[in-house]
């Protein structure tokens, strides 16, 4: 197995792991969704993805719509994505999406979570270049061949295809496929997908680490100050680091 079956098999239990904070996420990319494209999921294919997202983590259909119809009102206002690079302790490199509708104030919070923990914020481009920006997807897994689904979309620029497994809110195990490709292959894989009526139970972006460190005990308690720090804030989506994770 490649490096994105590794990473999400590390990241897996922790992403999304505050559901009130999957709910802020997601009703952000409900509004930047509808900004750029309306508020039709049918011609709006960013906001089809989004409301599969929301779906996933059991987001009520209720609060789905609420989001669509404020981020519709001209005075809803917009969140621009704004990325922040730095290093934690132990030369661990940090990179941070933010969602943010005053950029000043994020900044600022941002540099005070560095600075607290003996961080330092780069400059743009510092440490975004030993990250991989991929896309993802997962489908449903009953009944799908592996190896023609790869060959269906190597030239898609697909990366890696692999099986995973996922608990129901019932706690039942449930089998579903993942797909890794590059962040610019994420149109054509989900038209291919959807074109051939595969059900896609979610999908996104993240950043993959080319290299990891790994630290002791000790230094690991260190980084993750910063990053515990870093995912409170609201208007941080998601933090990416080079240190190795355990599983």
């Amino acid at each position: 197995m490649g490096r994105a079956f590794e990473f999400r098999k590390a990241r897996k239990m922790k992403r999304w792991s505050a559901m009130s904070k999957a709910f802020t996420r997601i009703g952000k990319d409900i509004v930047m969704a509808v900004k750029e494209g309306g508020p039709d999921p049918d011609s709006n294919s960013r906001l089809r993805a989004v409301i599969q997202n929301a779906k996933s983590v059991n987001m009520p259909k209720d609060n789905i719509e609420r989001a669509i119809k404020r981020a519709s009102d001209k005075s809803q206002g917009d969140y621009k994505e704004v990325l922040f690079e730095g290093y934690a302790q132990h030369g661990i490199a940090i990179l941070v999406e933010t969602a943010t509708d005053n950029n000043t104030r994020t900044v600022a919070n941002v540099r005070s979570y560095f600075n607290k923990c003996d961080g330092s914020l780069g400059t743009s481009g510092s440490v975004v270049f030993m990250f991989d920006h991929t896309c993802n997807f997962k489908i449903k897994g009953e009944g799908m061949d592996l190896e023609e689904l790869e060959l269906e979309l190597i030239d898609f620029g697909v990366e890696e295809i692999f099986e995973d497994t996922d608990e129901d809110a019932d706690g039942n195990e449930v089998n579903s496929v993942m797909i890794y490709a590059p962040f610019e292959s994420f149109g054509k894989i989900q038209a291919y997908l959807e074109e051939n009526n595969i059900e896609i139970l979610s999908s996104g972006f993240e950043r993959i680490p080319q290299v990891t460190k790994t630290l002791n005990a000790e230094q690991v308690a260190d980084v993750e100050k910063l990053i515990e720090k870093l995912e409170e804030d609201d208007d941080v989506q998601n933090v990416y680091h080079t240190m190795q994770e355990a599983e």
